[in-house]
């Protein structure tokens, strides 16, 4: 019966925000992901999978379920972006 278990014992490297990852699952959701990082991801970030290439990279919603293999690329980036938002009015 250990064997049942034996493809949840494999550790799937991957990297968050250029922080090394170990996957304990082949697929696992954008908030599995998001809890894997650290810090964790907070809910006013978004999660992304880097899409090697010209092409634009994958939006990982919290939902979404990822296959994943070996050296996978994820990124967060600020949902909503405020320019100015620092700039004290004079």
């Amino acid at each position: 019966m250990a064997e049942q278990h034996k493809e949840h014992d494999k550790e799937i490297p991957i990297e968050i925000d250029h922080q090394p990852c170990k996957a304990i699952k082949a697929s696992m959701t954008g908030a599995e992901l998001r809890s894997l990082a650290k810090p964790a991801i907070s809910d006013e970030y978004d999660l992304y999978r880097e899409v090697p290439g010209h092409g634009d990279d994958d939006k990982i919603e919290d939902a979404m379920t990822v296959e994943l293999k070996p050296g996978m690329h994820f990124y967060s980036v600020l949902r909503q972006i405020n320019p100015g938002a620092n700039n004290a009015a004079s």
